[in-house]
């Protein structure tokens, strides 16, 4: 009886644990990939973790560097804007070059300092240049999309820019040259590191 009442309390902790409240995590705090794959799998496998830094380029003008990273959870992505989805993530960006089109217009060379998520996108089309044909993507396993606020350093809390971005652990344009693993609406794509716990 003891092992029976005691098997049960154990599955009544474990229970709770996936139970957890994730947004209760503190915002503003790095989390290891480990931790991450750790909270999803407590909450049964339906977050995904990522993280990356790369730079990505294509159009006519402007380059930017990011690195960054968080956890979502899929099934509450949406493309109606605003909506509530459950999603933290963030992290640094600097443009390299000064972009002259697109959301990030007007990004001065070394101008930027972080970015954080306003959205979780189910899906979206993208272009790494110009003339490129439209192609879609889709937030799931290996591929996050999101709806960014870019902030300057001179803008304190107000965002300067609002854009879209794509981070995906496999090529995302298999008909261009190298792998397209990141993606800035308005800039193009880039190879970057990318790490998705699944």
């Amino acid at each position: 009886m003891k092992q029976m009442t005691a098997g049960l309390l154990a599955l009544a902790a474990l229970a709770g644990a996936a139970c957890s409240d994730h947004s209760k995590m503190p915002t503003g705090t790095s989390y290891s990939a480990a931790s991450l794959s750790a909270a999803s799998a407590a909450r049964g496998g339906a977050r995904q973790g990522f993280g990356f830094n790369g730079t990505v380029s294509g159009f006519p003008t402007g380059e930017v560097f990011l690195t960054g990273g968080g956890s979502f959870d899929a099934a509450t992505a949406s493309n109606v804007v605003p909506s509530e989805t459950d999603v933290k993530s963030g992290g640094g960006f600097r443009c390299v070059a000064a972009i002259a089109q697109g959301p990030l217009n007007r990004c001065a060379a070394g101008e930027g300092v972080r970015w954080d998520t306003a959205q979780l996108l189910a899906s979206t089309n993208f272009k790494c240049t110009g003339a490129d044909a439209a192609k879609p993507a889709a937030t799931g396993p290996g591929t996050v999309v999101l709806l960014a606020d870019f902030y300057r350093a001179g803008d304190g809390n107000d965002e300067s820019f609002t854009a879209q971005m794509i981070v995906s652990d496999t090529d995302l344009a298999p008909d261009i040259a190298g792998n397209q693993t990141l993606w800035v609406q308005g800039v193009g794509c880039g190879d970057a590191v990318v790490h998705f716990n699944r």
